[in-house]
């Protein structure tokens, strides 16, 4: 309160309206009410620091420690907060070292704060505690101090540790599952490695085994020309000696040199068909013909052959057309009637049709030692013969088994049923012709002519192999022909200009790589396209067979049968 004489001066209460009575007692309840409000303020700031979640203290630049609350006491594990503010001090009892606090209090001073600090404070028992720290510098006039904020991250420590040590576990195991996987992914590299080392060499080997079977089938593809003239030549001169008037002792052995010449034909002419057949060299040409036709030509062929074995033969037919390779066919069926025949000491040998729906089952019955059930697949395998069965004629098991090559280039299912000791019977299933055509290009053999049709004729005869063409001559004139023989084909037109013959019997293969068919067009060429010409080759390809049919050609194949050549040439020389 001033005094009267201060006049002049200006008191608080003045300043605030309150210097006289009448103000004083104007402004007092207010004046509560604001004293109030900031007693509750205080109040409520006081009740936040003693319960705030985190730990909150107070120090001077020197470590001090003068306020705490009680989350710092937890945090810490003092029992209370008067523990922590008698004498303790930041730098040396909470925290492990005064260098950090010195560092900490420089940059402080510097910043003014310092948000998410880490570090670890010593607890009331000596152990650490992790923690994570926001510091204020509080200027206040000549005396500064610091505010602290504290949480505790021991949990979160703990949890970042255990995430490390598992990822370091996780990289640990990532490492060796990579390493193991390097390890196998080596592996695997050399045994692919190896394998394609292996597949290599397996390629190389097969490629090696394919191209000598290749060679093999060329050489004997190549071959069969040069492996058959001898023998067709030796056909020719025993069908010769067999023609005449001979003692019972040298006849005799001429006969047994003709079923040992059919042994080596049909070896020979079985390993060149097997051969063709796994080089993919016949092509069938399919056609629609009467059975008739077929059967009429097989019964002809194979009942010298039942008389001669003293077996019955049969043959039971029916006017119907099916669609097939005849030539391939008769094959097939011949192969079986020869089997039949080979086979059966006793009874006879049936061949009849049966029909099942659009198609027709051609069938061979027998009545001979038959086949165990366990074999008859096995017959159809190459070299398989049968040990108990005896017969009459030699053979190496490749019949059956070039028998099923053709069936399945056909698309002909075969079957066969037996009964050990009462017989067999072999069946090809083929199909029935869609219609009857009007003219038919048959693999059938001709109809015969009168036997002396072909006496007196002149035949031309074209060879390049002397042996052949000796004995042919040898053989046509034992039927009354006048041949010509020729080496070469200016030889063999030379001999046609300087007389028409009835007929040619002409090679394929030549000398210069010529082929007998160039004759064909010669004799065109100089107005004898009439003269009737025989085609005698060991050349079996569809090309050439085509080639022959285009130029109206008649074909048989060495070694020649003299038979078939005989019935050949009359029907020729005849029509």
């Amino acid at each position: 309160m001033k005094k009267p004489s201060d006049a002049a001066e200006l008191t608080f209460e003045d300043l605030i309206g309150l210097g006289g009575q009448s103000a004083r007692k104007s402004y007092y309840p207010e004046l509560l009410s604001k004293i109030e409000e900031l007693e509750e303020e205080r109040n409520r700031y006081k009740w936040l620091f003693e319960n705030a979640l985190h730990g909150i203290f107070q120090a001077d630049l020197t470590g001090r420690i003068g306020k705490v609350n009680r989350a710092l006491t937890r945090i810490c594990a003092y029992p209370d907060e008067s523990a922590m503010t008698e004498g303790l001090n930041f730098a040396t009892d909470l925290l492990f070292s005064e260098r950090e606090f010195r560092l900490m209090t420089a940059r402080l001073i510097a910043d003014g704060q310092l948000f998410l600090y880490e570090t670890r404070l010593r607890r009331a028992d000596g152990s650490p505690v992790e923690v994570s720290m926001n510091i204020l510098l509080r200027n206040r006039g000549e005396h500064s101090d610091i505010v602290v904020f504290v949480a505790d991250i021991t949990e979160r420590k703990r949890v970042q540790q255990r995430m490390h040590t598992l990822n370091e576990e996780l990289e640990q195991r990532v490492e060796e599952r990579t390493r193991e996987l390097m390890e196998v992914n080596q592996r695997l590299l050399q045994e692919v490695k190896t394998r394609e080392q292996a597949e290599q060499a397996a390629q190389l080997a097969r490629a090696a085994a394919e191209e000598a079977n290749r060679s093999k089938d060329k050489y004997l593809a190549a071959a069969s020309h040069d492996l058959l003239q001898p023998l067709n030549a030796a056909r020719l001169l025993i069908a010769a000696l067999q023609e005449r008037s001979l003692p019972d002792t040298e006849a005799n052995l001429v006969d047994r040199v003709h079923l040992a010449l059919d042994g080596a034909e049909q070896l020979l002419t079985d390993l060149l068909d097997i051969s063709r057949l796994d080089q993919n060299a016949v092509q069938p040409e399919f056609q629609s013909f009467p059975i008739t036709r077929l059967l009429d030509s097989l019964k002809a062929e194979f009942e010298p052959v039942a008389e001669a074995a003293g077996l019955s033969f049969r043959v039971h037919q029916r006017d119907l057309w099916i669609t097939s390779d005849p030539r391939l066919l008769t094959r097939i069926l011949r192969n079986f009637l020869s089997n039949a025949f080979r086979y059966t000491d006793e009874g006879g040998v049936l061949m009849g049709l049966r029909r099942q729906g659009q198609h027709l089952l051609l069938q061979v019955w027998d009545t001979g030692g038959g086949i165990p059930d366990d074999k008859q697949e096995a017959i159809f395998m190459e070299f398989c013969r049968l040990s108990h069965h005896q017969s009459r004629k030699g053979g190496v098991g490749l019949g059956l088994a070039i028998v099923d090559r053709i069936a399945r280039m056909l698309e002909h299912p075969l079957g066969v049923r037996s009964v050990e000791g009462a017989g067999s019977c072999f069946e090809v299933r083929v199909p029935l012709a869609a219609h009857m055509p009007t003219s038919l290009v048959g693999a059938a053999q001709p109809p015969m002519a009168a036997p002396d049709a072909i006496a007196g004729k002149r035949v031309l005869v074209l060879d390049n192999d002397p042996e052949i063409l000796a004995s042919m001559d040898a053989l046509l004139q034992g039927w009354g022909i006048e041949a010509e023989l020729a080496m070469t084909l200016d030889d063999a037109i030379t001999l046609c200009h300087r007389q028409r013959p009835d007929l040619v019997l002409a090679d394929y293969h030549l000398e210069e790589a010529r082929t007998g068919l160039e004759l064909r067009g010669l004799l065109n060429a100089a107005g004898m396209d009439a003269v009737p010409m025989m085609m005698l080759t060991a050349d079996r390809t569809s090309d050439t067979r085509a080639d022959f049919r285009a130029a109206g050609v008649q074909v048989l194949n060495k070694p020649v049968k003299p038979g078939k050549l005989r019935a050949l040439m009359t029907h020729l020389i005849a029509g």
